[in-house]
């Protein structure tokens, strides 16, 4: 009777995987992550926008069925049941978070949280990584594995993208799997929900990881085509028969050349390196300001705290907490783009860099609050280092107002 129940299950899963790797067959050049969301590090802020009903939060690293946490690390969990991890899946970071998740009700949420800032009608590819945190074991009569369902949804409730992990095995050694689906953003909805959930219940075995949710955006490559060229055709001049020499000047030949169509030239984008960063890393950007205004920046206002003329040269922005530490989190535009997303501010540096040229004379770093903490306003410290000087800014935004730095180029 178990075998009859589960074929179905089985085709379903076969299905759900090619109607997925079909779907992904687009020519695509993915550029580096429009954001991540890596869970930042220490004792951050919830990420979940609302009450998940049967889950709650921990501060261990060892949360039990129903609770889930945000640590760095596993140690020794359920008399060694899980596997010991030192760190999360991020390359090089030692005290970075990770989301364990020790399953509750079947079907139930354990996550959802807004996504903002992606632009409109175009292909985005959502991926994360995830790992079984059980070690094979006998101690089970029966072991349930993690099965997940991760929507990104409108405000409506329309799927816009949807991965389904099937079930995620235990494994000797902790490995961290990638997981990830192409979709098209909607015209109008400026933010979408991500939702998700584990279709199988609490129980041995149904326990997981979660790190670095990606968002990259698809640029389709143009192919080259080159057309063809058209051979030189060339009448022979006539010759004379004679054995003697010619000493007269010959006639000159004659050419006749087709015209040629009008050579197209080939757009071509490279690939860049798929590079994910934490709170406390430096992003070199050198961006031009964006056509199109993202949607946060027009419905609020933009204040101006700050213009600064510099000579050529690197500048360093360092973002701090002002005061106590109490949950802010911002979210940091460069020349319209977003550049970093839900970011807590701490005691430890938000670092930004970007260079001051005769190429990029003109630069604006727009703060924009997505919390405001439990002691509003959002305020925080800007550290500005540039080639000469030092500048400390205070910075205050709101639901109402961005805070805006603007770099110039010394004349």
């Amino acid at each position: 009777m178990q075998e009859t129940l589960k074929k179905p299950g089985f085709i379903f899963i076969i299905l759900s995987f090619a109607f997925l790797s079909k779907a992904q067959q687009i020519n695509c050049t993915f550029l580096p992550p429009q954001f991540t969301i890596h869970f930042g590090a220490g004792n951050i802020h919830d990420v979940n926008s609302d009450d998940v009903y049967s889950y709650r939060r921990v501060s261990n690293y060892c949360p039990s069925d129903g609770y889930y946490s945000f640590a760095s690390y596993t140690s020794e969990c359920f008399n060694d049941d899980w596997h010991t991890i030192y760190q999360d899946h991020t390359p090089g970071d030692g005290d970075g978070n990770m989301l364990l998740v020790n399953a509750g009700r079947a079907g139930a949420v354990f996550l959802k949280m807004p996504v903002t800032g992606l632009k409109s009608n175009t292909i985005y590819e959502l991926g994360l990584w995830l790992m079984n945190l059980c070690r094979p074991t006998k101690k089970c009569g029966y072991t349930l594995l993690p099965d997940l369902n991760i929507r990104l949804e409108t405000p409506e409730g329309k799927v816009v993208a949807n991965i389904v992990t099937g079930e995620i095995p235990r494994l000797d050694d902790p490995r961290w799997t990638q997981h990830r689906a192409l979709f098209t953003t909607p015209a109008a909805a400026s933010t979408l929900m991500l939702v998700m959930m584990d279709k199988n219940p609490s129980g041995c075995g149904n326990d997981f990881a979660l790190d670095d949710i990606t968002f990259r955006e698809c640029v389709k490559q143009i192919t080259q085509v080159t057309p063809k060229k058209t051979p030189t055709t060339t009448k022979p001049s006539n010759t004379s028969t004679s054995k003697k020499p010619v000493t007269s000047k010959p006639a000159p030949k004659k050419v006749t050349t087709l015209p040629q169509k009008k050579e197209q030239v080939p757009v071509v984008i490279k690939p860049k390196t798929d590079t994910i960063s934490k709170a406390n890393s430096i992003v070199k950007t050198n961006q031009k300001i964006a056509t199109s205004t993202p949607l946060i920046l027009k419905t609020r206002e933009n204040a101006l705290v700050r213009r600064i003329e510099t000579e050529a040269s690197e500048v360093k922005i360092e973002l701090y907490d002002n005061g106590e530490i109490d949950g802010d989190t911002i979210s940091i535009y460069h020349n319209n783009a977003l550049i970093r997303s839900h970011m807590r501010l701490s005691h430890r540096p938000i670092s930004v860099s970007i260079g001051v040229n005769p190429e990029q004379p003109h630069h604006e770093i727009v703060m924009v609050a997505e919390n405001l903490g439990s002691i509003p306003p959002n305020t925080s410290v800007m550290i500005i280092t540039t080639a000469s000087k030092r500048y400390e800014v205070l910075i205050s935004s709101s639901e109402q107002k961005n805070a805006k730095v603007v770099f110039d180029l010394k004349k």
